[in-house]
């Protein structure tokens, strides 16, 4: 099986295997984005972005619970998930409808975006530092979240989570697919997806340090209102190797995004 140094023509000729473990994988409806790896993934590229202040500070914050890294807590926000809480983990628009507006989209705060900026604000505060621990790891997990395009995707699918597929007479989901049957197809270990992630070219306006949680959450619905996101039927091997490329960007920008915001809040 194909791993992370494979270059193109390889994984042209490897898609073929590859597909096969995306019938495994999205056999099984996952209701984290990600899964353990995407989220750990994200949360190792963000701590080498980190500048040496904001660094020192995250371990600081992170040694009130000896042994923990940022990597480490990176599911701790799915491992506590209550009905509370859930609702923090996405937002749905309105099909055809990108364009965020908090009364209709997120009411009384309760949706990713509102998560992500009540967590930013007690982490820059000066609240006591098991709170500001809470929240730090509530972003590394949130913000990792909104990058997955359909936890920001369509209310009236719940984003992607009623659209079926089946696979070797087993029955999941698009959410599923994009949750964890994209990222298992590549069979990378979490080496190689973070060599894979630093490496992708992100341009300078993608990474622009004024983006904010409402510009992440419009751009993952956009990426789900594009022709073609949607699968006629069960993905094919052309999906799965257009659609590829696009998860690996969101993991990569989740990543340097959280970077980005956690230098802000601790400077």
């Amino acid at each position: 099986m194909s791993c992370l140094n494979c270059r193109a023509g390889a994984f042209a000729r490897s898609l073929a295997p590859w597909l096969l473990v995306v019938l495994w994988a999205v056999s099984t409806s996952f209701a984290r984005a990600w899964g353990v790896q995407g989220h750990q993934a994200v949360a190792a590229v963000a701590w080498q972005d980190l500048k040496p202040a904001a660094r020192q500070e995250v371990a600081r914050l992170l040694a009130l619970e000896p042994g923990q890294t940022l990597v480490s807590v990176a599911t701790w926000a799915d491992e506590q998930r209550g009905p509370a809480t859930a609702p923090w983990h996405y937002l749905n628009f309105p099909r055809g409808q990108c364009q965020f507006d908090a009364a209709r989209d997120c009411p009384e705060g309760q949706c990713v975006v509102g998560a992500i900026e009540r967590q930013r604000t007690i982490l820059a505060s000066k609240a006591t530092d098991d709170e500001r621990l809470r929240a730090l790891k509530y972003l590394v997990h949130f913000v990792a979240d909104i990058h997955q395009p359909l936890h920001a995707g369509y209310q009236d699918d719940r984003g992607g989570n009623t659209i079926q597929l089946r696979f070797l007479m087993r029955g999941s989901n698009l959410h599923a697919l994009w949750d964890t049957g994209l990222l298992q197809q590549l069979a990378l270990d979490d080496a190689a997806l973070l060599a894979a992630l630093q490496g992708q070219p992100l341009s300078p306006v993608l990474l622009g340090s004024t983006t904010t949680a409402i510009d992440m959450a419009e751009e993952s619905c956009r990426i789900v209102a594009q022709p073609g996101f949607y699968p006629q039927g069960d993905p094919s091997p052309a999906y799965v190797l257009r659609m590829t490329p696009v998860l690996l960007q969101r993991l990569a920008l989740a990543g340097q995004r959280l970077a980005a915001l956690l230098n802000q809040a601790l400077p």
